[in-house]
């Protein structure tokens, strides 16, 4: 299966993830290595986590370097040449409030992460904010590698939508579906890819 990063920086992302995980404070991943967690198929540069508890900014500000970023609500830290985002609960944007997100967990090698639902709505929310960008490709791969790699309940994901009146990203998803051509990412022949196409459509129809 081809990568999408160059490996030398995701090695050394995934290391400073490892890190995190034994620091004094608790956190959820999202983002790239959510979507890796899962699916086990690509790796991510950047780490994305939500803060559970605000308390814990205290900690961040006394060892870290912590920018606030007030555009796109979120805090930040740099690590060598690795951006971690920091999302809080009551204050940060997303496509779902991170008060919600952190309620559907699961614990995977260890590190604690989103539900596969609510990791896919996130990650429509990030693609139709940077769909034209190389972020946006990569946003569409993690979301096709969820649907192929990783135990969605298209059941979940279609109420989450509703509760949080979203439903626009239910066609949305059809068309990345359909539209998703990169098969030399997926780890699939074209024949198989092609199935696996007609089975996600099928799944969703039946949800709709």
């Amino acid at each position: 299966m081809k990568e999408f990063w160059n490996s030398a920086i995701t090695e050394k992302s995934f290391d400073i993830l490892l890190g995190l995980k034994k620091l004094p404070f608790e956190f959820v991943v999202i983002g790239g290595w959510a979507a890796y967690l899962w699916t086990k198929a690509h790796k991510s540069k950047d780490i994305d986590i939500l803060l559970k508890n605000f308390e814990d900014m205290k900690y961040l500000r006394e060892n870290y370097s912590l920018k606030k970023n007030d555009n796109l609500k979120k805090y930040e830290i740099k690590i060598e040449e690795i951006d971690i985002d920091i999302y809080v609960p009551f204050y940060s944007r997303l496509a779902l409030p991170v008060e919600e997100c952190i309620r559907h967990t699961a614990r995977i090698e260890g590190i604690e992460v989103v539900s596969p639902e609510v990791l896919l709505i996130l990650k429509q929310g990030a693609e139709i904010d940077r769909k034209d960008s190389v972020k946006g490709a990569k946003d569409r791969l993690d979301v096709m590698s969820l649907l192929v790699y990783s135990p969605v309940d298209f059941r979940k994901y279609f109420a989450l939508l509703k509760s949080n009146k979203l439903e626009s990203y239910f066609q949305r998803l059809k068309e990345i579906i359909s539209s998703f051509k990169e098969i030399e990412y997926m780890g699939l022949n074209p024949r198989q890819f092609k199935l696996k196409k007609q089975e996600m459509l099928e799944h969703l129809k039946k949800c709709a």
